[in-house]
């Protein structure tokens, strides 16, 4: 059993609603630090409107989400300000700037965050997260439509990671990628996650990331999280959403190819103790 300082989210009695349509309904959350967090569920459940709560950018309709102890709602301008510099967000399809650069790309959040730095600070912290990302060098001059479809999703990550996070939020980040694209992304998480002390809340409809990389998993239906655990629980939970996921002919080749890995990073960390 986790204590509670290691949670680093916490939410509880969550109500999300656009109009008359209620998406959460008294839903309950907790994230350990440390450790990567799949979150998955089906079409219209509020997967993202459940991370733009967490992060700030929507306000809930009821209950309460606390990170790193704190109510982000609650919190005067500047100290909430100081929390956020924390979160590192990678939005659906990456959300670059078309009219930036990658570098550029890269330094929005510094100009924001930190506007004392000169421009050579600013290069050199782009530079960094740039090659921490998987990029070659020279992909800092580039423009988004230079670049494939795997590179936009690292550029985007590069720039989450501009404000050196310790909360990594990412949306879906292996949509739209082959599966060696998606693979090399999901392996570059888990060392990221390893060399940095990251804790991750990924959100995912690809069953691969689920079973190469993730701690725990929350499957989120009838406008709550049904479960939050390893997955060998979540696979044995009694719901019918979650039983044709996972066992059906997508879940069981992932089961498979999981099961031929002689040691996966999700199942080497499943005992591990989150970094303090």
């Amino acid at each position: 059993m986790s204590g509670s300082d290691d949670l680093v989210i916490q939410v509880r009695g969550l109500v999300n609603q656009f109009g008359s349509q209620r998406v959460h309904d008294g839903l309950e959350l907790d994230v350990r630090r440390g450790e990567i967090l799949g979150v998955v569920g089906g079409s219209g459940t509020g997967k993202s409107v459940l991370m733009r709560a967490i992060v700030g950018l929507r306000e809930p309709d009821g209950g309460s989400v606390r990170v790193f102890g704190q109510n982000l709602q609650a919190l005067p301008a500047a100290r909430r300000r100081q929390v956020e510099r924390r979160f590192g967000v990678l939005f659906q399809d990456g959300a670059l700037f078309s009219s930036l650069t990658v570098g550029e790309n890269v330094q929005v959040p510094l100009r924001e965050q930190y506007p004392e730095l000169d421009g050579r600070q600013r290069d050199m912290l782009s530079d960094l997260k740039i090659g921490l990302a998987g990029l070659p060098a020279d992909a800092a001059d580039k423009y988004p439509s230079q670049l494939s479809g795997g590179m936009r999703k690292r550029a985007a990550l590069a720039r989450s990671l501009a404000l050196d996070p310790d909360i990594l939020f990412l949306d879906e980040p292996t949509a739209g990628l082959d599966p060696i694209g998606a693979a090399a992304f999901d392996q570059l998480l888990g060392t990221l996650r390893d060399a940095l002390g990251l804790t991750v809340f990924l959100i995912t409809h690809d069953l691969d990331t689920l079973y190469t990389i993730c701690d725990r998993v929350a499957v989120l239906a009838d406008k709550k999280v049904l479960v939050n655990a390893p997955l060998h629980e979540v696979e044995a939970f009694d719901h019918p959403w979650v039983q044709d996921y996972f066992h059906g002919p997508r879940g069981r080749a992932a089961q498979a190819a999981s099961s031929r890995q002689p040691s996966t990073p999700a199942a080497q960390n499943e005992t591990r103790t989150p970094p303090l």
